[in-house]
């Protein structure tokens, strides 16, 4: 027989369904009831409802859970002293997009040796994500396989898509049916259209195909999703986190008959991919807040245990402890010094202008 099937396909392994995957890893009654209460803070900043700013803290990428947990529970001590300024989501991404090659992130890879074993990433990655929660520390990570999030939607309190996908019709209709906040980035080249168009679409009902917890094939109908938002990152050419840039895609959004709400990406290429310039921007986010700019709603910062980056080598075991492999970021010092300068300034101009 001629084969005319899976000609490039080396081989097929079953995937544990996320029914299963749920039944070895659950989350609690009261876990449950700590993430919608998460859920429904977010989604009041996003709206506008709640005046503090919403923070995606965290590293570019995870890839170490022992040091995920160290950094969360760091985190969420922070959290908690800024809470009435500042509402802070740890960023836990487990999928990195990639132009050409390189690590594709925990879930894919989460030995890092290329071996891709998957269903150890998504039960990895699910565990992890309860461990964190576990401790009071809300969690955001970006959408990118549309069947992952069957596996740890659960624990999410926001998500995003990234700036390769943001055009994907895949990724607007799966965050019409998201449960969570999803915030849509600006392309790579800075333009802020497409973003703004996939938050329209993401409003509007849609279906599409998917699988469900029991890991059947299901047709997925979405009520649409009235929390999508703008993510701007700064692009090729430029940085957009200016009062000017700001401005002009508050104004493209009221076009499209949107209320503006935008978070500010501090990292990528409004620092230019440069960890300590990162604080620049976070300045003058702050400094649009206190006069008056009600469409920003929070900012992302790239932070880990320490700062930089290394490069992944041969061997994962001589790769140095809470330093990202992805993306450089600040270190925990200067995190903390960052946010706190961050929260006195909202206090002190708040203050002043008798907010």
């Amino acid at each position: 027989m001629i084969k005319n099937i899976d000609i490039r396909i080396d081989s097929i392994e079953p995937l544990e369904s996320p029914a299963s995957l749920m039944e070895k890893y659950p989350v609690s009654l009261e876990l449950t009831n700590s993430i919608i209460k998460s859920r429904e803070q977010v989604n009041n900043i996003i709206r506008g409802g709640d005046r503090r700013l919403l923070a995606i803290v965290g590293p570019c990428s995870i890839h170490d859970p022992e040091a995920a947990v160290e950094y969360a529970k760091k985190l969420k001590a922070l959290a908690d002293e800024l809470s009435d300024e500042i509402y802070i989501v740890m960023r836990t991404y487990f999928e990195k997009p990639r132009t050409i090659g390189g690590w594709k992130g925990f879930i894919l890879d989460p030995y890092l040796d290329g071996t891709y074993n998957i269903q150890a990433g998504i039960a990895l990655a699910r565990k992890l994500l309860i461990d964190i929660t576990s401790l009071g520390m809300p969690v955001g990570c970006e959408m990118l396989d549309p069947i992952v999030p069957q596996y740890i939607d659960e624990m999410l309190s926001w998500g995003s898509v990234g700036a390769r996908t943001t055009e994907s019709q895949t990724h607007r209709t799966l965050a019409s049916g998201m449960s969570v906040a999803i915030g849509f980035k600006n392309s790579t080249s800075g333009e802020c259209a497409p973003a703004i168009n996939a938050i329209k679409s993401s409003q509007e009902k849609a279906a599409f195909i998917g699988v469900d917890k029991q890991g059947n094939l299901a047709i997925y109908r979405t009520t649409g999703n009235d929390c999508a938002h703008l993510i701007l990152r700064g692009g090729d050419h430029a940085p957009n986190y200016y009062e000017e840039e700001i401005e002009v895609a508050s104004k493209l959004m009221e076009k499209m008959n949107l209320t503006p709400s935008i978070v500010i990406d501090c990292s990528h290429a409004n620092s230019r991919k440069v960890p300590g310039r990162q604080k620049r921007v976070l300045r003058a986010v702050i400094d649009q807040v206190i006069w008056g700019h009600k469409e920003i709603r929070g900012f992302m910062l790239e932070s880990n245990l320490f700062s930089g980056c290394q490069a992944l080598g041969d061997d994962p075991s001589e790769l140095a402890y809470g330093v990202s492999i992805t993306d450089g970021c600040m270190g925990w010092d200067e995190t903390v010094e960052v946010l706190q300068r961050a929260y006195a300034t909202l206090k002190a101009g708040k203050r002043e202008l008798g907010v």
